[in-house]
């Protein structure tokens, strides 16, 4: 049996996170190296920012305060996912790489969406209930990829590592036809 890093509830005894203090000291005792502090501290950044806006929606915040708040949010979330697109190619084999950047797109989009579809009385529709489960969602993913990434650094150390992916490798014409496909869809 695996022990987890993570604190354990005791009801369900499986592990959990209540709150970006939790998140931050589980981050700090999984880094790898570099990169995974950065994307740890990126994290922690976003963790602490999503805390902020679920204590004010709670508080029922107006419109202006919540949009501002969300704003700060939707710049976090660019700079973090420019940083989890820039990591090494170790990062992007793994499986969970694809599922945070989806995790990191599909909120974007969400708070987005939130932001221009304000209600008239000043605040949000009620898709902002959803606040709280999209974020904490999305910071798992996170966490997920870390400790995968943590996991594989620890197999690599020990040479367990048989079956490596080759997603990360791009011979230079495979590279070139990527980046146009991209540009293309870009526009």
């Amino acid at each position: 049996m695996t022990t987890s890093r993570l604190p354990i509830d005791p009801s369900t005894h499986l592990p959990s996170i209540q709150t970006a203090g939790e998140l931050s000291s589980f981050l700090q005792s999984a880094v790898a190296d570099e990169e995974a502090m950065l994307v740890g501290d990126g994290l922690s950044t976003l963790a602490a920012q999503i805390e902020s806006i679920a204590t004010g929606a709670k508080a029922n915040l107006g419109r202006d305060e919540m949009a501002s708040s969300l704003m700060d949010l939707l710049t976090l979330l660019r700079a973090h996912r420019a940083l989890v697109i820039g990591l090494s190619p170790a990062w992007r084999g793994l499986y969970e790489y694809a599922t945070y950047l989806n995790a990191l797109n599909n909120f974007r989009v969400m708070i987005g969406q939130w932001l221009l579809e304000g209600e008239p009385d000043g605040g949000f529709s009620a898709s902002f209930a959803d606040f709280d489960l999209v974020a904490w969602r999305t910071l798992g993913e996170g966490m997920l990829l870390i400790d995968m990434y943590d996991q594989w650094r620890e197999q690599e150390r020990k040479g367990e590592v048989r079956n490596e992916s080759a997603l990360g490798e791009l011979d230079d014409s495979r590279a070139r036809k990527v980046r146009h496909w991209w540009d293309r869809l870009r526009g």
